[in-house]
């Protein structure tokens, strides 16, 4: 999958309202009647807004990501009629919920999980009317592909859209460089070689070599697993897998290659203890106290970094296998989708375009987000300090795109797979209880069922 994660994974639901009061009605554009424009797709008579009468958008929101809450803020002082009513839970959460609550109490704005099957479902609302209205078919195209699905929500990087993105995020490593500096590290490896070098000096000096996180139903260890699989192959295989291509298999010899790899990581103990039981907050909160010199996370993280790291935070891509070669990361929208019963859906698409071309918004993307902004190529891009978190993630985001290697997230293949596959194989990874060749052959078993045998 992600800027949002303070207490990504943490927290209980809650439910705040934004913005002022909330309005007695939830009246405005699309309000309580149907609009089969909008959901079949079809273009749009006119462009759709927010109106000037009091509008209450229904949101239901990833907990701890403080770029929603300045996104919304800021709408309600341009927009001054809009107010919202937001329910704000875990990530993980969210995955479980999302079909029921789409179909039983719809919001108008949602943080979605996967989406194949909630496409295939008719829960979510057809995009490509206001897709035309607002002109976001101009936008760099590979900015849209991860949210476009085909017919009945199968084979997803084409078709129609489904998901709009708050900004587009990039994962790689973290690393803590007073913890670098008394190893003797002096700029990011160059070579998974090296970087297998910095974890091996960093165990023997007494540094936990990797803060990650295990614990829960949305495991951390999914990320340099990845990363590992960028290292040893192509990014294309990867994404036909993720993007339900007939016949794409995970269980590759590369990515073999990378989950041997990441075994050995585990066997030489470069991981806490105790991570099977480590939430995202906590890897978060141990990592800024200073405890583990590598993490490996998305730069949504790098605002907060810059602010509680001041200077002592670096980021870098993950190295590949052989010097030289291309690089690859996973790099996607932070999606966000209107419900099909949405009762204020033209507004919630106008709050969508607005994130991505008002350049108040786009300011708040970089600096509270610390990611690349949505939107037109020519569009306003805010000045950010050299030297800092937020300035390496951004020109890295800038190295993947041209080495073309940017990857969806692995556990986006199924609405199923993360919680129900790669969490709890990577968890018995940990324990001793799998074995790295078991780890693929299960995660594709488990697939290949809820796909559909494809």
């Amino acid at each position: 999958m992600s800027r949002r994660v303070r207490n990504r994974w943490n927290g209980a639901v809650l439910t705040v309202v934004v913005g002022g009061t909330l309005a007695a009605g939830c009246g405005g554009p699309g309000s309580d009647a149907p609009q089969p424009e909008a959901t079949t797709g079809t273009a749009l008579s006119t462009t759709p807004t927010c109106g000037t009468t009091p509008v209450t958008l229904k949101a239901y929101i990833e907990t701890g990501f403080p770029i929603t809450k300045a996104l919304t803020t800021e709408f309600t002082k341009q927009h001054p009629n809009v107010t919202w009513n937001v329910r704000e839970d875990q990530f993980a959460v969210i995955t479980q919920n999302a079909p029921r609550v789409l179909a039983d109490d719809p919001p108008d704005l949602m943080r979605l999980p996967q989406v194949s099957e909630l496409v295939k479902d008719n829960l979510l609302k057809n995009m490509d009317g206001y897709a035309k209205a607002f002109g976001w078919d101009s936008w760099p195209a590979s900015q849209l592909q991860q949210m476009r699905l085909g017919p009945g929500g199968r084979t997803r990087g084409e078709g129609s859209l489904y998901a709009m993105g708050l900004n587009f995020s990039m994962t790689g490593v973290f690393y803590n460089k007073k913890l670098a500096g008394k190893i003797g590290m002096s700029a990011p490896p160059a070579t998974l070689a090296e970087l297998d070098d910095a974890l091996a000096k960093a165990k023997s000096a007494g540094i936990t070599p990797i803060a990650q996180f295990n614990g829960g139903a949305t495991g951390g260890l999914a990320f340099p697993l990845q990363d590992l699989m960028a290292s040893y192959g192509p990014a294309a295989p990867i994404n036909d897998w993720i993007f339900q291509k007939p016949g794409a298999t995970i269980d590759t010899p590369s990515n073999a290659q990378a989950a041997e790899h990441l075994g050995k990581w585990v066997k030489a103990g470069y991981f806490w203890k105790d991570v099977n039981a480590v939430d995202y907050a906590t890897m978060m909160s141990r990592f800024i106290g200073g405890d583990g010199l590598f993490m490996f996370n998305g730069d949504w993280e790098s605002g907060n970094l810059d602010k509680q790291m001041k200077g002592g935070a670096g980021f870098f891509l993950m190295p590949p296998a052989q010097a030289g070669g291309k690089r690859a990361a996973m790099s996607a929208p932070l999606t966000y989708g209107i419900s099909a019963r949405a009762k204020n859906a033209d507004c919630a698409a106008f709050f969508l375009n607005w994130v991505a071309t008002d350049s108040k918004a786009r300011d708040i993307a970089v600096a509270i987000g610390g990611s690349h902004p949505m939107g037109p190529a020519d569009a306003h891009m805010p000045s950010v300090t050299p030297g800092t978190v937020t300035a390496s993630t951004l020109d890295a985001g800038a190295d993947i795109a041209k080495d073309n290697g940017a990857m969806d997230f692995i556990a986006n293949a199924t609405g199923a797979i993360y919680a129900k596959s790669w969490t709890p194989q990577l968890q018995k990874l940990v324990a001793g209880q799998q074995t790295p060749e078991g780890l693929l052959k299960s995660v594709q078993s488990d697939y290949k069922s809820q796909v559909g045998g494809s």
